[in-house]
């Protein structure tokens, strides 16, 4: 396995800066995730957002060869939803917008459930619990504690409420590169696992089934959809070890009373 980096206070400076940019991208995305738009829309808004507005890189566009700014995950589809000129978002739509963003060298990395127009009440829960889940997991980080606990938490705060976890998928560290170690599961065992340390970054993003937790991708080779075609969320947030507990480098504003 390779080594976790732990990141210094210049680096997580670096990296609380390009977070900061990330939520500031949401805002300013937040009017247009709406009835009659394009996701397809929402990929051009934001790269056009970031590259003149910020002086900043969307991420993902060229990495591992993926052809877009964003993941635009609807409805069933749990994760890496390609953006579509296809066909509008409409009301009862739920979605997944995902963006990595790198400044001066460091990535920030995350996730914002939208609902579209009047959504189920079935639909709203899924999507409020599992923004549930990642906070109650959020909350747990500090020095010391172990990823197990972590992963234990999540999946056991799912099944509580009547859902899946999906664990082919997970969060990973992150800095300089998109993808470091560790791998951060959304399941595990208590008392197992890395042990937090001061100086560790890594996200964490659940994905939350309302049924099975099987998945499949989809012939263009990144969608990946719920095998049974129900529901799914996820939320994510790239998060630093501090002395005291957790950094959450993605706040955006309308999350600040999890912290409380």
């Amino acid at each position: 396995m390779s080594k976790v980096v732990i990141k210094d206070a210049g680096e997580i400076a670096l990296m609380r800066e390009s977070g900061r940019l990330l939520a500031d991208v949401f805002a300013y995305l937040d009017p247009f995730v709406k009835e009659g738009v394009t996701t397809m829309e929402i990929n051009d808004l934001v790269e056009r957002y970031i590259v003149d507005q910020l002086q900043a890189r969307p991420s993902s566009k060229g990495q591992y060869d993926y052809p877009y700014v964003l993941n635009a995950s609807v409805n069933e589809v749990v994760c890496h939803g390609f953006p579509s000129d296809k066909g509008m978002l409409k009301a009862g739509d739920i979605v997944n917008i995902d963006i990595t963003l790198e400044k001066n060298g460091y990535l920030a990395d995350s996730s914002k459930m939208y609902l579209i127009g009047d959504v189920s009440p079935l639909a709203k829960r899924l999507v409020d619990t599992t923004q549930q889940a990642l906070w109650h997991a959020i909350k747990m980080v500090k020095p010391g504690v172990r990823l197990g606990d972590i992963g234990n938490a999540i999946a056991n705060f799912a099944h509580q409420h009547g859902y899946s976890v999906v664990k082919e998928y997970c969060g990973h560290g992150i800095g300089q590169q998109m993808h470091e170690e560790p791998q951060v599961l959304h399941y595990g065992k208590k008392n197992t696992g890395l042990v937090l340390k001061e100086g560790m970054t890594f996200t964490i993003e659940p994905m939350i089934n309302q049924g099975a937790a099987k998945v499949k991708t989809k012939p263009d080779g990144w969608t990946v959809v719920t095998r049974d075609k129900k529901l799914s969320a996820q939320w994510e947030h790239t998060l630093a070890v501090t002395a005291e507990g957790v950094e959450v480098l993605t706040l955006r504003e309308e999350e600040q009373h999890f912290l409380n």
